[in-house]
């Protein structure tokens, strides 16, 4: 008796796990993105097919480079989420071009919901990401090739040209993938006690930092 109760109990532990699998998949061609629906379901919901187009579809903000020598870091990041490619709605990608002035940095952050893989358009750069055991994993890369960012890891990228621009093109396996700015996140919004404590900095230091970074509201 017992072991036909055990049998039970895995075979309905299996079946619901394959529902589940299941019902993550795709019920249809697509979900264009309803971006003036105001409610989400962990995404947004569909927009009406009658009433889809190949805009919808399309998007064309990558196709030149930006003046990244205007932004404080020298690097500016053009994204391609669903919020301005309403087709990719349920389909789990996404894109980004990231623009480098001469020694330009795109700063150390995460994307909390994605792992990245860049190309290389133009330039040559030093990128790496962190492990959660504190390890560096840095490479020098150029025209041409790919380095991959995994999920949740802290990176980085940096254009070691003085008098070049850099460009990459990035991919990343979700719609709308997230960006956590490492300094930005710690001096926008932790308190100055936390970050005095954490840095073992003066109060004063704290103060300065955290007047380059405005607190999200």
């Amino acid at each position: 008796m017992a072991s036909t109760a055990t049998h039970l109990v895995v075979v309905f532990t299996m079946l619901v796990s394959a529902m589940a699998v299941a019902e993550s998949n795709m019920l249809q061609d697509f979900c264009v993105a309803d971006l003036s629906n105001a409610v989400k379901v962990n995404g947004y919901t569909c927009k009406d097919s009658t009433q889809v187009t190949p805009e919808d579809f399309y998007f064309q903000g990558l196709a030149t480079a930006k003046a990244a020598a205007n932004s404080s870091t020298g690097a500016i990041v053009t994204g391609a989420t669903v919020e301005k490619l309403p087709g990719l709605n349920t389909l789990g990608l996404s894109m980004s071009r990231i623009d480098y002035a001469p020694n330009g940095l795109n700063p150390p952050h995460v994307h909390p919901r994605a792992s990245e893989v860049i190309f290389v358009l133009e330039g040559q750069l030093y990128v790496g990401f962190v492990t959660t055991a504190g390890k560096l994993v840095a490479k020098y890369i150029n025209k041409g090739e790919v380095f991959v960012f995994p999920k949740g890891l802290l990176h980085f990228q940096k254009n070691i040209a003085g008098s070049a621009p850099a460009s990459v093109l990035a991919a990343f396996d979700s719609q709308l993938p997230g960006t956590q700015s490492l300094v930005a996140s710690l001096f926008g919004a932790l308190p100055d006690n936390i970050l005095v404590e954490s840095f073992k900095i003066k109060p004063k230091q704290v103060k300065t930092i955290k007047s380059r970074y405005q607190p999200k509201k």
